[in-house]
């Protein structure tokens, strides 16, 4: 069986390999500790047990490899895997509902904003192939939001390593309050800018 404490011995002992295939598998629908995973691959990056760009990349290119498969089976397959399969790692017709609801309210942002949400971001990928979003628009945001999510939680790890015990126990008991707290100062920011960008184009 699967446990946040095994993956993390995984991780410590294959290191990049590990993290790439974790995350991957976690974006696509499987029960994996993500946010653990990269905070704990921070931490052995600070500690020297892990180098940074080959880590850095593992964690990128681990989620870009998931979601970007999520998308075509999505586009190929639309709901009916989901639908038919998804309850056996836990993704059912409630939440891709949810999900495509999200996508009728702030569009192509889903793809971006999803990753911050557990449950949210494994049917973002899956969601938009079934809109038939085109590739460029999906890759532009879907990756945008992978760098942006797996950045964020190797460096809260890499800079809380002396406090890792404390830090550790902290998001476990209080996830969803922090993934809500940094989706939520993203969004903001991006709102900030795209109320510039207009005030700029109307006084042009």
């Amino acid at each position: 069986m699967l446990t946040p404490d095994s993956l993390v011995v995984w991780l410590a002992q294959y290191g990049s390999f590990a993290l790439f295939g974790l995350l991957a598998l976690g974006i696509v629908g499987l029960p994996i500790p993500d946010e653990t995973l990269m905070t704990f691959a921070g931490v052995l990056i600070a500690k020297g047990n892990l180098e940074m760009i080959p880590t850095v990349a593992a964690a990128y290119l681990g989620s870009f490899f998931g979601i970007t498969i999520s998308y075509f089976i999505g586009r190929t397959f639309g709901t009916y895997l989901v639908k038919r399969h998804g309850h056996r790692i836990g993704l059912t017709e409630e939440k891709i509902s949810r999900v495509h609801v999200w996508f009728e309210k702030i569009g192509k942002w889903t793809l971006l904003v999803g990753y911050f949400f557990p449950g949210v971001r494994h049917l973002t990928g899956y969601v938009a192939g079934t809109t038939e979003l085109n590739f460029r628009q999906f890759a532009i945001f879907a990756y945008t939001g992978a760098f942006l999510w797996t950045t964020l939680f190797l460096a809260l790890g890499y800079f809380s390593t002396q406090h890792w015990d404390y830090m550790l126990k902290f998001i476990i008991d209080n996830i969803e309050q922090v993934i809500l707290l940094i989706a939520f100062v993203i969004i903001l920011g991006f709102l900030v800018r795209i109320f510039y960008r207009k005030k700029e184009n109307r006084e042009v």
